[in-house]
């Protein structure tokens, strides 16, 4: 049984809800971390950055991940709202 469209919009409007949740929590942390300390604690986990260097083509990947409390909280958010639409 095929996918169909809805289900394939579905999936980006959920990464779309997560970015700006998790953005917009970041957002708040960093404003309200020097009021509340606790709110600066973060984790990070990811791959260092790699270069594979050949002279005529050079490639880099590395990602990084990191997650704080509101962070955290605004991704939670995100999942909530879209499974209310």
């Amino acid at each position: 049984m095929a996918k169909s469209y809805k289900s394939y919009s579905s999936i980006w409007l959920l990464l779309l809800l997560l970015l700006v949740g998790g953005l917009t929590g970041s957002a708040v942390g960093d404003a309200l971390s020097p009021v509340i300390p606790w709110l600066n604690s973060t984790s990070s986990i990811g791959l260092k950055p790699s270069t594979l260097d050949l002279r005529f083509f050079d490639l880099t990947f590395g990602f990084t991940f990191t997650l704080g409390p509101l962070t955290a909280l605004g991704m939670i958010l995100g999942i909530v709202v879209f499974r209310r639409i």
